[in-house]
Formats: C-alpha cells, structure tokens, sequence
C-alpha cells in the first residue's frame, strides 16, 4: 500500500470515528451563524476543532513547531478530499489561516511567527484585513492612513480610516497597510499588525441590503502599535501585501484547510454534484442526464473544476522553493471566482421554485443568499478586470503603452 492510500484509509477511519455526524453537510463555523445553533451542535463544532488542532489539521503543511502537521501538499489534498467525501466543513476557516499565517510563514521573524501563528491554528486570534479606505479601493497605494514613530522610537501612532473590512465586528487581529513616508507612493508602505483591542480604534458595521454586516468600516484615532510588529521592514510593506494579495487570489494559503480554491455557494456542492442534482431535474437516459444541452453544461463545470485543480497542485508543487504564489495567482482568482458563478448560477436554475427560499434550509444554506453571495467573488481580493490587467502585465509582459 502506498503512502497516499494508507494516509487516506487512516484518515477516513479517523473522521468517520471521530467527527459528530450532526457536523456533516453543516456550513462553516462562521460567527453569525455558530451563535444560533443549539447548544448542542455547538459542542459538537468544539470538540471537532479540538481534535483537529490535536492532529494539527487545522493547518496540515504547517510546520509542526507551530501546531501543523507538516503533511506534504498531496497528503493534504487527500485530507481535504475525505473532508469533502463526508460533507465536513473545515474547523476553522478565515484570514488566519488563509492570508495572514501564511505571509508570516514567508516573511515574518522568528518572533512574529512564534507569537502569532500556534493562536492561528488555534483559532484564538482572528483576523481581519485593514486594506482599502474610501479612496483607496483599486489603486490601494494610494492609502493615506497615517503611521507616525513616537519620541520613544518604539511605537507607531496610527491616525486614518479603512473601509470594507470584513469580519472586523468579529476579529481580535488586523493586519493593516499604513502609510510611514508621504514622499513615495509604493515604498511608503508600513504592514502592521494590531491588537483591535487598542485605545483608538472604533469599528463601525456596515448594513447591507441583506440585512447582514459582514463589512466595517474601522477608525484609527491615535492609536499605538509595537514597532515589533512591522512586519518585512519599515516602508517594505507593498512586497509583503503584494505576496499577501497573492495567497488570497490564489485562494491556496498554505495548504491549510481554510485555504483551497475559493468556493462561493454551498458546501459540497461541484459539478458532480450538478450532475446528480440535474438527474433529478430533468430524468437520465442510458445514466446520462436526459436533456443534452444542460448535459454539456453540467459536463464543461466538471471539465473546468478537474482543470483548475490539476493546475492548482502543478502550481504549489513548484511553489515549494519559493514558499509563496507568484502573479499566476490572479489566473486562479480570475478563474475560480468566475467558475463559481457560473456553478452556482447552474444549481439555482436546477433547484427550480425552491431555489426561491431566501431563509436557510434545514441543510444550513440558502440558495439565493449563496448565488448573491458568488457574485462579490468577482470582485473582492481585486475585480476580475484588475486580475487581467495583472495577468497581462506580470505573467503575459505585455507592454503597458
């Protein structure tokens, strides 16, 4: 028995053992949604993270000197597949894990990463993105929130604004781009890392017409952070965001399960899943679905997942001497956000009239809200025409004039 088969047979006896069957087909363990759950499933999703932490699959290619588990990335793909094969979410899931660790990974120090990533996988600390402001959206070097050194020479003063913040009603953690010299656009770039509890810092939700708040807007007025906390020097903060903005686009973190292609719509749902889904909407013939035009539909999803995550693993395969995505990561973001649109699009049109239910199901997810949800994936983490225009000039070197 190889390695891979005897990992995926352990693993498979360990989760189905293990993990409270009331988890399977749940969402993900997001705040708004845990805190109306009964106390119960709570428990459950308590102790699923406790023995996902004891393995260190919370972060499986992590090195173990900060909770992973160091699992090579094929060992990790067979763990998130016996995940998926149960309709398991991930135990955690966010910025921690997907973003920010790994950055920290690539350019933290010693002490930053000692300190930082263990509560990462533990889910102590959670983090929120402190990137745009209101007019600093798509040209994000042009930030102006402010990062002055006090007479001491060990504490920034931050004075400024960011907008768009998600989680951040949520978060114990920002990492945020403040701007340390006023005469360079690019190379007056600060990345920091800040308590949100710190005197100054007020968070403001921002209503949706949902009736949700997963975006702030977050206020900095004399507030203090530890010059410890820079991370990749003073005015390097653009290479540190710049590999940042890559591990979101690419939607790969590390390895760690909060990472993988970006997903919008319900968990479990893939073209094979439209494949059965559309099975019972429209009848088979020969096992085939009966109607071909919405067959080949269904077809060109599956084709276009199996190659985006064949080139997904090619692309962290050589990643491994670089330790970080480069600009083909906008290839992934641009595709994968565009494929979960159409996804999504397709499973609503199957659900038929019970595809209208704005109001969660029993299963934890709704059908519209997921399909809205899919559209804001073309733009967060850069619009797909800023991902082109990245592609064309940093993968393709295309001129510019």
């Amino acid at each position: 028995m190889s390695e891979l088969e005897a990992f995926r047979s352990e693993v498979r006896s360990w989760l189905e053992a293990s993990v409270p069957k009331s988890l399977h087909g749940r969402p993900l363990a997001m705040p708004d949604v845990v805190e109306a759950e009964p106390a119960e499933v709570r428990a459950d999703r308590a102790r699923y993270l406790a023995q996902m932490i004891e393995r260190g699959f919370t972060a499986p290619t992590w090195p173990k000197l900060y909770g992973g588990a160091e699992l090579t990335p094929a060992l990790a793909k067979v763990l998130q597949e016996e995940l998926r094969r149960l309709r398991l979410a991930p135990p955690l899931a966010g910025m921690g894990l997907s973003m920010i660790g790994p950055t920290l990974l690539v350019h933290g120090s010693d002490a930053q990463k000692q300190k930082y990533l263990p509560k990462i996988v533990t889910g102590e600390h959670r983090w929120c993105q402190g990137f745009s402001e209101p007019n600093a959206g798509s040209d994000l070097a042009a930030l102006r929130t402010s990062a002055r050194l006090d007479a001491s020479g060990k504490h920034y003063v931050i004075d400024g604004s960011k907008i768009w913040t998600s989680g951040a009603q949520h978060a114990n953690w920002m990492f945020v781009l403040v701007r340390t010299d006023a005469s360079s656009k690019h190379n007056g770039i600060t990345f920091l890392l800040l308590d949100m509890l710190t005197p100054g810092i007020e968070v403001r939700p921002i209503r949706l017409l949902n009736g949700h708040s997963m975006f702030c807007e977050v206020f900095f007025n004399e507030v203090v952070a530890d010059v410890q906390d820079v991370v990749g020097g003073v005015n390097r903060g653009w290479t540190v965001a710049k590999t940042l903005l890559d591990f979101e686009r690419s939607g790969m973190g590390t390895g760690s399960l909060g990472g993988g292609p970006r997903r919008s719509g319900v968990v479990g749902t893939t073209g094979r899943a439209l494949a059965a889904l559309a099975k019972q909407a429209v009848g088979e013939r020969d096992g085939q679905i009966a109607d071909p035009a919405l067959r080949e539909q269904v077809i060109k999803v599956m084709l276009d997942e199996l190659a985006l995550s064949l080139t997904l693993q090619r692309s962290l395969e050589t990643r491994k001497a670089t330790g970080a995505p480069g600009p083909e990561a906008s290839m992934f973001k641009l595709y994968q956000s565009e494929l979960g649109v159409r996804r999504d699009e397709l499973l609503m049109a199957l659900q038929g009239s019970d595809a209208l239910a704005f109001d969660a199901a029993e299963s934890g997810m709704s059908l519209p809200r997921a399909w809205l949800a899919s559209k804001a994936t073309t733009i967060y983490g850069g619009s797909s025409e800023i991902q082109r225009n990245i592609i064309a000039k940093r993968v393709l070197k295309l001129p510019t004039t």
